[in-house]
């Protein structure tokens, strides 16, 4: 009896100690707040009991799977690019039913006049389409660390184009993705050219150079009767890619402010586009009737009053439908002078913004975006050119216009440092209308070409100069 006296006493200790113990600590469930860009994701310490782990990571889902994720992105149209967007980020959706993307269209002229006041404000969209890369550095959210692959998603696209996102001391940072390229090239009207007898000099070559482009569409022209053999846009930028595959150099970098205007690449690209004149062998009212505004020669093309015409590949959805069945008409590559071959790049990015709460979902969409099934999509359809090197080496099938569409895209991919270098340097948009105004002088008989020279030169000095004060 003695014993089991002892015993019952010895329980009862042993309960009492027990209630006096503090309780297990519960294993904490993860926020359901997406962490910052420069912070890791917090994760919940291990615990000791499985059965709590299990309690835990059941809640986490749950309370995951609730959360509902609204992305807000700032759009504007050209054409039916809107329509097909929005149909793809219905499939993203349906894919991902946490997460709505709402596309908040504005008409082009009024995006800067929307868009810089939220972001000065803290208060823009997660993501935005934009023209001018350069206005908003320094607001971006780095895409490194939310997309699934970094250094093979940075490996798909120019590095210069990548730099133009980034400010100057920034060598890393990844903010976003063309939407579309444009690329400057030349169209040919292949039906003057079977009627001429005259074979087309790049069926035959892969390099075809710019006199032999001069002296085919010359033969073309007289033989036909056709008014004029050749014409440019007028636009600086139009003359920058054929300067540049004749060897003229303006400018080292995207931030660079020295530019030199004076070389042998540059005078041989002005006197190309001067004997043109001097010849008669291209309209005289698009660079010498259009005052101080930019022109284009489309009309002469579509009306088959031009056997040769440099523009660039946003004319031809407009010429599938204004020229139809009235003549054959192709793209043909860019020609090559004495330092290679290039375009010039353009277009659209989409951008990303670092005071998104949900950076996470925001690199899952660009990921998704950016996949070459997704982007070969929204190119198809909207007849656009992606910045895609990796399409710009498989090709697109285009609904139409599939020929002349997949000649741009290759370009894509033999554009040079430098032609992004004079797009998205600020100082390019002053080098743009300065040189087209100033070789339209040249044409008239205003000016001499050494003065011209001149002229465009002081004016790029004076205003980097502004820049620096």
């Amino acid at each position: 009896m003695k014993k089991i006296a002892m015993l019952v006493a010895l329980i009862a200790i042993l309960a009492t100690i027990a209630a006096c113990a503090p309780a297990p600590t519960a294993t904490p469930i993860p926020p359901t707040a997406v962490p910052k860009p420069t912070v890791a994701p917090t994760t919940a310490p291990a615990s000791s009991s499985s059965a709590a782990s299990s309690v835990a990571s059941s809640a986490s889902s749950a309370s995951s799977a609730a959360q509902k994720v609204e992305l807000r992105m700032m759009w504007y149209n050209d054409g039916n690019e809107g329509e097909v967007m929005r149909a793809i980020l219905d499939k993203f959706q349906a894919a991902n039913p946490n997460i709505t993307v709402k596309m908040d269209t504005v008409a082009y002229a009024n995006l800067n006049t929307i868009l810089q006041p939220q972001v000065e404000a803290g208060s823009p969209p997660d993501l935005a389409r934009v023209t001018n890369l350069a206005q908003f550095q320094g607001y971006f959210l780095d895409l490194r660390p939310y997309l699934s692959n970094a250094s093979a998603w940075e490996a798909n696209w120019s590095p210069a184009f990548l730099g133009a996102l980034r400010k100057p001391d920034d060598t890393t940072g990844l903010y976003g993705f063309p939407t579309q390229f444009t690329v400057s090239g030349p169209f040919i009207n292949r039906t003057l050219f079977e009627q001429a007898g005259v074979p087309v000099p790049s069926d035959t070559s892969d390099k075809v150079t710019w006199q032999q482009w001069i002296d085919a569409a010359t033969k073309v022209a007289t033989a036909t009767k056709t008014p004029n053999a050749v014409a440019i846009d007028r636009s600086g930028h139009r003359l920058w890619g054929p300067s540049l595959g004749m060897c003229a150099h303006y400018v080292n970098g995207l931030n660079d402010t020295k530019f030199t205007v004076d070389s042998p690449g540059f005078r041989a690209a002005a006197n190309m586009l001067i004997g043109w004149h001097k010849n008669k062998i291209t309209p005289l009212d698009v660079w010498a009737g259009s005052g101080g505004t930019y022109a284009a020669g489309n009309t002469y093309f579509t009306n088959g009053q031009l056997v040769l015409y440099f523009s660039g590949n946003w004319q031809v959805s407009q010429f599938d439908q204004v020229i139809g069945n009235k003549f054959k008409w192709d793209a043909v590559p860019n020609p090559y002078g004495d330092c290679g071959s290039t375009g010039m790049p353009g277009g659209a990015a989409l951008v990303t913004f670092k005071t998104t709460k949900y950076p996470k979902e925001v690199g899952k969409l660009v990921d998704y975006l950016t996949s070459d099934d997704v982007l070969a999509e929204f190119s198809a359809k909207s007849l656009f050119l992606p910045g895609s090197l990796s399409l710009s080496k498989k090709g697109i099938t285009y609904p139409s216009q599939n020929k002349a569409m997949n000649v741009f895209l290759k370009e894509v991919g033999k554009l040079t440092p430098e032609s992004y270098y004079l797009q998205f340097n600020p100082l390019g948009q002053t080098l743009n209308p300065e040189m087209r105004d100033r070789l339209a002088q040249v044409i008239t008989g205003e000016l001499s070409l050494d003065d011209a020279i001149k002229k465009i030169q002081q004016k790029m000095d004076d205003t980097a100069a502004a820049i620096k004060k």
